[in-house]
């Protein structure tokens, strides 16, 4: 009798070693077992949803990959869109229950949802044929770190698309303005003094997109002048910015997407805003505009 309850042990222990492996393009991903996932209550097979929910998760962490927008490279080229996937969890908890009451071992493909980028090749290409706003504004070249500053913060505010209704916030695009993130010291204008501070010069930046998308008749939310007249626009066109401080803020209120394409080179800033033909904006006189 014994040999038989011996045997009936080593078969269920054989069952609950069975693997249950998950895979993903031809490469296993996790290899897990029955007897990891049992509930401990003496005498009764439960499936331990707790320690089902915290194993979904971990492969929803190694499968989810961002979906990529498609944007425009400096020589006008549309690079394509990516897709992305994020795990579906609701899949697996069924196949994985599956697994675990019944016999035998399981292989199982990862079951995955799309995520679609927010912007396509299709947008892009149909919101970059109408030039709605423009402005250029110019910085000494040869002052390296402030240089620096200008070119991160141009790059940043690149290729954004603002659909209609949504709001820009360039402290909110750009980021915090640290040296962790590639930023310098610069002179910048404090309480009306200059002095060196990180990230110095991108209020040029956030200046030229001022006047680009003021020209572009969208709304201005808000919007601050720095304490001292600065040389890069004429009095009262500024926009200052500072991450405990004032931001720069808009809101596109037309019926289509906008598109901001920004460059930094040569010691120019050059703020271009676009947006689909069937746009009805009304443009506005912005002294110093790029013709």
């Amino acid at each position: 009798m014994s040999w038989i309850l011996g045997l009936l042990l080593l078969v269920i222990q054989n069952q609950m070693l069975q693997p249950f492996t998950l895979f993903e393009n031809n490469e296993t991903l996790s290899v897990v077992n029955r007897e990891d996932f049992i509930l401990g209550v003496p005498g009764v097979k439960l499936l331990n949803m707790e320690r089902l929910e915290e194993f979904t998760t971990q492969v929803d962490i190694q499968v989810k990959k961002a979906p990529v927008d498609a944007t425009i490279d400096p020589a006008g080229r549309i690079i394509p869109e990516k897709v992305g996937y994020m795990l579906n969890k609701p899949i697996l908890k069924e196949k994985f229950s599956r697994y675990f009451y019944e016999n035998g071992p399981a292989t199982v493909e990862v079951p995955k949802n799309i995520i679609y980028p927010k912007i396509d090749s299709e947008l892009l290409s149909h919101i970059r044929t109408n030039r709605i706003g423009q402005y250029i504004t110019y910085f000494n070249a040869s002052h390296k770190s402030r240089s620096h500053n200008i070119a991160l913060a141009t790059a940043a505010i690149n290729n954004r698309v603002l659909f209609p209704g949504e709001v820009f916030s360039f402290n909110e695009v750009v980021g915090k303005r640290t040296q962790e993130r590639g930023y310098m010291k610069a002179p910048e204008i404090v309480k009306g003094e200059f002095t060196e501070g990180v990230g110095g010069g991108i209020c040029q930046v956030s200046s030229t997109l001022f006047n680009a998308v003021d020209r572009s008749g969208m709304t201005i939310l808000e919007r601050y002048s720095h304490s001292r007249k600065v040389p890069y626009v004429p009095p009262g066109r500024d926009a200052t910015v500072s991450w405990y401080g004032p931001d720069f803020t808009f809101k596109n209120e037309y019926n289509q997407p906008i598109l901001i394409r920004a460059r930094a080179f040569n010691g120019k800033v050059v703020v271009f805003v676009y947006s689909s033909d069937s746009i009805n904006n009304e443009p506005r006189n912005v002294p110093g505009i790029l013709q």
